[in-house]
């Protein structure tokens, strides 16, 4: 986080957010704020730790009741960026990002963020130009260089992907969220070995987290042999342009109509079927909630 908080008095709540004790740096914030109830650090820090609680409603709730009392508070706009990204109110982050970098433009979070919005859109060399100004910023951030690979993977720039894999991977070893776009990198330059290592270990660091389960999930289906060579023709028309991909799909369908048909056919099939044997191979025959 950029956005930096000096107050002494709201030592001991950050140092619990370090140590991931939300539920005591709350008790700890709000203690704080009863002895000043118009401190609008103290507003802004009880919204940061409702964020890291994935309480969104109060986060915002109590963000804007810091910007009522200091309108440009940084900490109260980091925390309404987040959650409007994290809620995929695209409308709402957008008109907050670019207010939140007019207050503070070395925020290198902030160009994090729209980069990944813009990988979404396809828009890789935007987002590229994105992850560079937050690199910038933020040279040695294991999960901006993660991304980074994951964009230049997308780009087709695989050597170079991996280039940034290994810086990466020095410093974020023990972080699953770099782990994740290290996987997702990897998968793009048709690594599923390297991808289903990662997110073994990001499951490991992080065993109760569903987004990085059901990751670890798809990297062992997409690790299947056979799976592995279906998805194979995708990954060469990922690296064509929209309109070669249709001109080659038009010939394909024109004239190895039946053929097509089959492969169809054959890769729903793999996907389903690897799908249940990776399932009983993470959860056993019981589930996920034995």
């Amino acid at each position: 986080m950029g956005t930096v908080f000096n107050q002494p008095d709201y030592a001991a709540a950050y140092q619990l957010i370090e140590w991931r004790r939300f539920k005591e740096a709350l008790a700890e914030a709000e203690r704080q704020l009863r002895l000043e109830p118009e401190d609008p650090d103290g507003m802004a820090l009880v919204a940061e730790i409702y964020y890291q609680m994935n309480e969104y409603e109060k986060a915002l709730h109590w963000s804007r009741e810091a910007m009522l009392r200091e309108p440009d508070h940084q900490l109260a706009w980091y925390v309404r960026v987040r959650v409007h990204f994290e809620t995929n109110e695209m409308k709402a982050f957008n008109e907050s990002v670019e207010e939140a970098l007019r207050i503070d433009p070395y925020e290198p979070h902030y160009y994090f963020l729209k980069a990944q919005l813009l990988n979404k859109k396809s828009k890789f060399r935007e987002a590229k130009e994105e992850l560079l100004l937050a690199l910038e910023l933020r040279p040695e951030s294991p999960l901006y260089l993660a991304s980074m690979s994951y964009t230049e993977a997308l780009l087709g720039n695989d050597e170079e992907s991996q280039r940034l894999d290994r810086q990466a991977i020095r410093e974020g070893a023990e972080q699953p969220i770099v782990l994740m776009y290290l996987a997702w990198a990897a998968a793009e330059r048709g690594d599923y070995s390297l991808r289903e290592d990662y997110m073994r270990s990001a499951v490991r660091l992080s065993p109760d987290d569903k987004q990085y389960q059901d990751e670890y999930l798809e990297a062992l289906q997409q690790n299947n042999t056979v799976f592995k060579v279906l998805l194979y023709p995708g990954r060469l028309l990922r690296k064509l342009r929209p309109w070669q991909v249709f001109l080659v799909w038009a010939l394909a369908w024109l004239l190895f109509k039946p053929l097509l048909v089959l492969f169809i056919i054959i890769y729903v099939l793999v996907h389903w079927g690897s799908k249940a044997i990776v399932h009983l191979k993470v959860f056993g025959w019981r589930g996920r909630g034995r």
